[in-house]
């Protein structure tokens, strides 16, 4: 029979006298005791303190109660904490000065150092001269009706440079006059169910919807305000379980689906799964909304293909440029079944109001002439050998920490052990670094495991502090237990 983790705990670390009193939970008792304990010079810097088990048998107390109070007083400065050396008092034993910071408004988050925040390409890496060369060609050619009131459905230039671009490069299949130009993907959902921030017209779709069961909060929210309920889909390592679309109480309307690289799981949905899904739609009436936030980006794989290319009349697919270029620039585009084409540009108005019709005219030129391909292939190189040093770096300095989702995508996930994200996560904000972890993506709904995680976006940090924000990374994950334990029990 295997020891219980009580009895093993008795054999190893060694002892350490605290007074767990005061208000407040266990955790902020233990902070405060051990707090107090480096304040007063009963533990001297330098000293080794028990392993999380040692320490957690000892007070009768959680073991992931330990853990987030050494996270705490790591990321406050008291404690530290490194892969093969244990947790120790820091050699600075007296707190920082404190010094005053100007208030901020709660709105404002204040800037991380390192920031390491899923969403974002390299800003330093924008093709400005490529992008000011298509801008001055463009304007030179375009007509003069083009500087009049915008078409909603978008311009025709930019609509043909998308509907070969997106065949050539991601199987769709389509033709300019189903393509309508809009700000990008949340801007497509108010415009498909309506809600503030859509259009002029009413929702073109109906609830309710089912989504993956981890995804982006803010896309939820935009259908809640719409009055669309949503019913999470399992995920597992072949992506979405289509098959529990048929235990969805009530006609469910569509179906949201990330296929090219569930976000931010990662992975593609299985082929025999885009299939199922497919025919869902057919023998239901519903709709596939395909998000392809970033089918451009792939490294170990061939590319998975536009699940809009099995059947164009059941799926309304959406991409933008707001990873592969910026977000700065407010361009995306639905790729609209033929019967929704009309609903959707009524629901826009009679003008263009929320893209511009330059920036229109420039991404047209930039594909045409060839230099936003050129763009992609150089940034997925670069997004390649960060995504490498990622893994060689976790491998040398965090061996026990599992890093998933790395095939393609700006962004991968970081498996930890059960119950260590939230001390993670607060770590990093202590310690300067943006990242978040993989609960803030789960749908409220969703019953299935949760497994801990990080989500770690490594296309953000600017080339000069890519090594730096690693670096940062590795000093906040929570370290191995067993090598800890082993070694505390070897010191004894």
């Amino acid at each position: 029979m295997a020891e219980s983790w009580v009895n093993s705990a008795e054999r190893i670390g060694s002892d350490l006298h605290l007074e767990l009193s005061g208000g407040g939970s266990r955790r902020a008792a233990l902070i405060r005791a051990l707090r107090a304990a480096v304040q007063d010079g009963r533990l001297a810097p330098g000293t080794r303190l028990p392993p999380y088990r040692s320490l957690a048998a000892d007070l009768g107390i959680a073991r992931n109660t330990v853990a987030d109070a050494y996270a705490e007083l790591v990321a406050e400065g008291w404690l530290t904490a490194r892969q093969g050396s244990g947790t120790r008092v820091a050699e600075r034993t007296a707190p920082p000065p404190r010094v005053r910071v100007p208030k901020r408004s709660p709105s404002v988050p204040a800037k991380p150092a390192h920031n390491l925040v899923q969403g974002q390409p390299d800003a330093g890496s924008f093709p400005r001269a490529a992008w000011l060369a298509a801008a001055r060609r463009a304007l030179t050619a375009a007509p003069n009706e083009a500087f009049g009131p915008g078409d909603p459905q978008g311009r025709i230039e930019l609509r043909r440079a998308l509907a070969s671009y997106l065949a050539r490069v991601r199987g769709t299949r389509t033709d300019p006059d189903r393509i309508v130009v809009c700000s990008g993907f949340a801007h497509a959902l108010r415009l498909l169910f309506g809600g503030p921030g859509g259009g002029m017209g009413g929702a073109v779709l109906r609830g309710p919807a089912a989504v993956e069961a981890y995804g982006l909060g803010f896309h939820r929210s935009i259908l809640d305000a719409a009055r669309v309920r949503t019913w999470p889909l399992t995920l597992d390592e072949h992506g979405a379980r289509i098959e529990e679309l048929a235990d969805v109480p009530g006609p469910v309307r569509a179906v949201l689906l990330t296929p090219a690289h569930q976000f931010p799981t990662g992975g593609p949905l299985h082929p025999a799964r885009r299939s199922a899904v497919v025919d869902w739609a057919r023998t239901h009436g519903g709709l596939i909304l395909e998000d392809d936030y970033d089918g451009e980006f792939r490294y170990d794989r061939e590319p998975v293909g536009a699940v809009q290319g099995l059947d164009p009349e059941r799926v309304v697919y959406v991409g933008s440029v707001s990873k592969s270029l910026s977000p700065a620039v407010r361009i995306g585009w639905m790729v609209l079944p033929e019967h929704l084409v009309g609903a959707v540009v009524a629901a826009k108005g009679e003008r263009e109001a929320w893209v511009s019709v330059l920036d229109q005219l420039t991404l047209a030129d930039l594909i045409d002439s060839g230099h936003y391909d050129r763009h992609i292939r150089r940034m997925r190189q670069r997004y390649r050998r960060r995504r490498d040093h990622l893994v060689t770096t976790l491998a040398e300095r965090a061996p026990h920490i599992t890093v998933t989702g790395i095939a393609a995508g700006l962004h991968a996930v970081l498996r930890l052990p059960p119950g260590a994200e939230a001390s993670a996560v607060k770590a990093a904000a202590w310690q300067g670094v943006g990242l978040e972890g993989l609960a803030g993506y789960r749908h409220p709904a969703a019953t299935a495991h949760a497994p801990d995680g990080l989500v770690v976006g490594y296309a953000t940090p600017p080339e000069h502090g890519y090594a730096a924000a690693i670096e940062a990374l590795c000093r906040v994950l929570p370290p191995a237990a067993e090598e800890e334990e082993e070694e505390e029990g070897g010191g004894g």
